[in-house]
């Protein structure tokens, strides 16, 4: 006891810290692990939950009316009862009855949203178990409980078996009673179950099919009701005749009619038997018989087709058609007699066929048109841009453009307005769906591959979806370039005229992987970028249907400044590698070279052999001979001077010394004149235009702002 309680040493001196060490440290029992389970009412258990137990609602509604199918016509001026159809019918009923009281306890165990916490948000859910608890008593429990007992099975198996002097009309009587009060709670039930799921779910049925099928189950069911009501109708009708007419003969005392011989029971009775050989009851309750006075209205159809004496099955097929149709002729082909209730009850169909239809059918056409709801809408707004081509009057070929254009929108976006729905939805989600929508399509850019993740989700979440049909522009010569195109599907034709130089013309074809608008990231990759955006120096046209993500200017922009991993040399590499632009420069710079140097080999070739004929016509005339090789050695001043000097030294040796300096004078100026650059006039025609080098961002003012 002694080496458990702390001691006084070991306490604290002030109260407080005294109050804390001597407070007992917090049991596992009330931990939250161990508090008793409450389901949030908007989890998926709880939704799903709704959804099975709306489904058991409808198929126990259409459980109850069954009984009213038990009694039939069991011989001659008799009733009885179908025991096995009676067993069948009470284990349906009593496994509803089960999935209701489950229900019941999953209501015990969710929690709810405080009416007073919907001022903003969601609100405030409630999960205290006895706060649910007592909410649930005071507002659902008691028709739940109503709508769980088993009211039928109870009346069949133990009421009417202890009352001895029950007749078969008495216990179909008391058995639809029972029904039709029971079936008013359930009826509850559905109504306010259907508008938790749609507050919950927001809609009812996720698919249209669903919805038209739910509608329609219900009208189904409207019909079934209707039957079954109408046949046990009449079988009433037909008893009240057969006692009407038997308290008539045993008051007349003419023949001894007792209401017993009425049950089947008492078929083997010799009294019975007596009896319906001499009683006239047979014969003045024959629906076929016109001359009696009981006139059957409505219900005589269930006897001149013999259907209270048929099997289940046909029985209740008979009488769901008979529902089913006059449900949805407002009962317009009824032909009923005097009798109130039966008037009652053909006014009662005709108003409950209206608004059945107008609200189910209504209903089902609602969820059957939702389907098609975006080719209606698309449908006006192709007549609606037709009526606006022909009021503007425009070509015939910028229609074609125009409808090839909104077909092709359609197939490829369906009409549903993606912008739209990607604004209502918060960033983080959006930023994930772009990544998932466009990742895989961005890295087969090759340009892309060379970026790391962090850049790759940033483009991804600024790319816009981009839509162009066979013969659109997507920019042209010397026009701003205000996006940067990245194909996905589709070719594009990109072509420039090298600012409009004649003679010069460059096609190229691109394709999946390629982009365009290169133009529009070296201009934003300039440290000093204005807001001036940079000319296109292509024509880009569609050669085909195309499917891209385009980069606007000030995403580029943005990209540019606030990831300076695009500045590296690595990107920049590979950006040079992958454009068009600087493939083309590369080309044009290459072919101008190789052709500057062809002319220049052309020149000096055509200037060899000018000269080489020069000195041999002159050599021939002045009794001298030149090599070209050895002039072309020494084309300098010095050594054309050396060889003038040593001819007027030998000058003795020679007769014809003035022609000797005549012809050294003209070797001098033939020599000055090699190494000139020689021009051939014609051609000026072959002279290649000048292509100018794509600009190339200077990092070093970058730089030297960071330092």
């Amino acid at each position: 006891m002694n080496s458990i309680l702390p001691s006084f040493r070991d306490l604290p001196s002030t109260p407080t810290s005294i109050a804390a060490a001597t407070r007992p440290p917090p049991s596992k029992a009330s931990a939250p692990t161990d508090s008793p389970l409450i389901f949030d009412p908007t989890s998926d258990i709880v939704s799903s939950w709704n959804h099975v137990f709306l489904i058991i609602c409808i198929m126990a509604l259409f459980i109850d009316p069954l009984y009213f199918f038990i009694p039939y016509v069991g011989g001659p001026a008799c009733l009885a009862s179908d025991a096995s159809m009676g067993v069948f019918i009470t284990v349906l009923r009593s496994m509803a009855d089960l999935l209701y009281l489950i229900n019941m306890l999953m209501k015990f165990r969710t929690g709810f949203i405080a009416p007073n916490s919907r001022v903003f948000g969601k609100g405030e859910l409630v999960m205290d178990a006895r706060e649910i608890a007592l909410r649930y008593l005071k507002k659902d429990f008691v028709i739940d409980l109503a709508a769980t007992l088993p009211l039928p099975q109870f009346v069949i198996w133990v009421l009417i078996p202890t009352t001895r002097n029950s007749m078969t009309d008495h216990a179909n009587s008391t058995i639809a009673l029972i029904v039709l009060l029971q079936y008013v709670p359930r009826l509850f039930i559905i109504f306010p179950l259907n508008n938790k799921i749609i507050k919950t779910n927001g809609i009812l049925a996720k698919t249209a099919w669903a919805g038209a099928a739910y509608n329609l189950l219900l009208y189904l069911l409207a019909s079934h009701v209707l039957g079954a009501i109408w046949y046990l109708c009449s079988i009433a009708r037909q008893f009240s005749c057969w006692n009407h007419e038997c308290a008539r003969e045993h008051a007349s005392r003419t023949v001894a009619c007792i209401p017993s011989f009425l049950d089947c029971n008492s078929l083997k009775k010799p009294e019975r038997q007596y009896w319906v050989n001499v009683t006239s009851v047979l014969t003045n309750c024959d629906v076929s018989n016109q001359e009696v006075d009981f006139k059957f209205g409505m219900f005589a159809a269930a006897f001149t087709n013999d259907v209270a004496s048929k099997n289940f099955v046909v029985k209740y097929l008979y009488c769901f058609w008979w529902g089913l149709r006059n449900l949805s002729s407002y009962g317009q082909n009824l032909n009923t007699s005097i009798y109130i209730w039966e008037n009652i009850f053909a006014i009662s169909i005709c108003l409950f066929g209206m608004v059945l239809f107008a609200l189910l059918i209504g209903n089902m056409q609602t969820s059957l048109q939702s389907m098609t709801v975006r080719i209606e809408e698309w449908r006006l707004k192709r007549r609606d841009t037709e009526e606006w081509m022909r009021h503007r009057q425009l070509p015939e070929d910028l229609q074609q453009r125009v409808r090839r254009f909104v077909q092709y929108k359609w197939l490829a976006t369906r009409g549903v307005d993606e912008e739209f729905i990607f604004k209502s939805l918060p960033l983080d989600l959006r930023r994930e769906i772009q990544r998932h929508l466009c990742l895989s399509l961005v890295r087969r850019v090759p340009f892309f591959s060379q970026m790391d993740d962090q850049l790759l989700d940033a483009m991804c979440e600024r790319l816009v979806s981009s839509l162009s049909t066979e013969g659109n522009y997507i920019v042209r010569e010397d026009e701003p370039v205000n996006e940067m195109l990245f194909i996905i599907r589709g070719q594009l034709e990109s072509s420039t005229t090298g600012g409009g130089r004649s003679g010069f013309f460059n096609s190229i074809t691109l394709r999946p992987g390629d982009f365009c608008g290169e133009e529009l990231l070296t201009w934003a990759l300039m440290p000093n970028s204005t807001l001036n955006l940079p000319l296109s120096t292509r024509t880009v046209r569609a050669v085909s249907e195309v499917e891209a993500f385009s980069l606007q200017a000030e995403d580029l922009q943005f990209f540019a400044h606030q990831f300076k991993r695009l500045q590296s040399k690595k990107l920049q590499h590979a950006f040079r590698y992958y454009s068009h632009q600087w493939r083309t420069w590369g080309a044009c710079f290459i072919q101008a070279a190789w052709r500057r140097f062809k002319k220049r080999k052309m020149a000096k070739e055509l200037m060899a052999r000018e000269n080489s004929f020069y000195y041999r016509t002159s050599g021939e005339e002045d009794g001298y001979y030149y090599n070209i090789e050895d002039v072309e050695e020494g084309p300098d001043m010095d050594s054309a001077e050396g060889t003038s000097t040593s001819a007027m030294n030998d000058s003795h040796n020679h007769p014809q010394l003035g022609a000797t300096v005549l012809a050294s004078r003209f070797a001098k100026n033939t020599m000055r004149g090699s190494t000139v650059t020689f021009v051939d006039p014609s051609a000026d025609g072959l002279k290649m235009p000048k292509m100018f080098k794509p600009k190339e961002p200077d990092f070093s003012l970058d730089r030297t702002k960071n330092v």
